[in-house]
């Protein structure tokens, strides 16, 4: 005996049996556009396992009616992106960073050439833009660590940062005490027209500084870019300016790296890498 269907009064559709709390489901059938949609799209697909590579073989797989590959069809469009612009490269290749400058054609070709590279390589530490972080340089002023000359920046870019240069743990290598750190990190801020703890000892702090930190940083304070000391009279801290941060610094040391990007990119995609970086705002002639 056939079992008879459970037929909503209301709507005068079937029911799926199911029941909640006296409220039943109804059974109600997909909407024939979305139905024929749905055929079509698996028609479809069949058409595409024909006229594509698709399948996988043992060794290989299937080529397609089409015989198309995106592979290849990548590789067609490279190359005839490295033919067009042959003539740029090799000019840009030839040329030296000032001639590259003073040529219009070859500066905006640099920069069209530079920007992507920046993205892919510099981006994830000095941001997309090249305002940096905390640690990070802001590649948009024109302090520079290690010179903002477009020589400086091929060079930075080429032969990378060594923590060698670092700044030692004075705190934890046991070079200075704890009073001695926080007397002249108080000294510090002064130069740079923070204003020092209420019960800063900035006599001790100088004669700490003098001691200590003339060597790399000058009897200025102002630095010295051969040694990528930065300078600690102006407004831009890599760290931090607060007092907490100076005191962290001086007492676990500091020490950023940047590889080395000679053995990654030819010499003409550095060029025009330094040549983006030196235009984004901080470049010293």
């Amino acid at each position: 005996m056939a079992h008879e269907r459970d037929v909503d009064a209301l709507t005068g559709i079937a029911t799926t049996g199911h029941e909640w709390d006296g409220i039943r489901e109804l059974n109600t059938p997909l909407p024939r556009w979305w139905l024929w949609l749905f055929y079509l799209t698996i028609v479809w697909s069949v058409g595409y396992w024909i006229v594509y590579p698709s399948w996988p073989l043992v060794s290989s797989y299937t080529v397609g009616w089409f015989n198309w590959h995106s592979r290849e069809a990548i590789i067609t469009d490279m190359e005839a992106l490295k033919a067009q612009r042959g003539p740029l490269v090799e000019r840009l290749a030839q040329a030296s960073l000032q001639d590259i400058v003073a040529d219009e054609s070859l500066s905006q070709f640099a920069r069209a050439q530079g920007r992507p590279v920046f993205l892919e390589n510099c981006a994830p530490c000095h941001g997309s833009g090249g305002g940096g972080a905390k640690g990070y340089p802001n590649l948009l002023d024109d302090e520079w660590l290690w010179g903002g000359r477009l020589e400086d920046i091929a060079l930075t870019i080429s032969n990378g940062i060594r923590t060698a240069q670092s700044m030692p743990a004075f705190g934890r290598d046991g070079i200075l005490r704890r009073p001695d750190i926080e007397a002249v990190t108080d000294y510090v801020r002064s130069l740079a027209g923070l204003a020092p703890d209420p019960a800063a000892n900035l006599e001790q702090g100088k004669k700490v500084y003098a001691e200590t930190c003339v060597a790399c940083h000058g009897d200025d304070g102002r630095g010295k870019r051969e040694i990528g000391a930065p300078n600690l009279t102006d407004a831009i801290w890599l760290y931090g300016s607060d007092r907490a941060a100076i005191i962290d610094g001086l007492w676990n040391g500091r020490g950023g790296m940047m590889p080395a990007w000679a053995g990654r990119l030819d010499g003409s995609t550095i060029k025009a890498l330094t040549i983006y970086v030196h235009t984004l705002g901080g470049g010293v002639r």
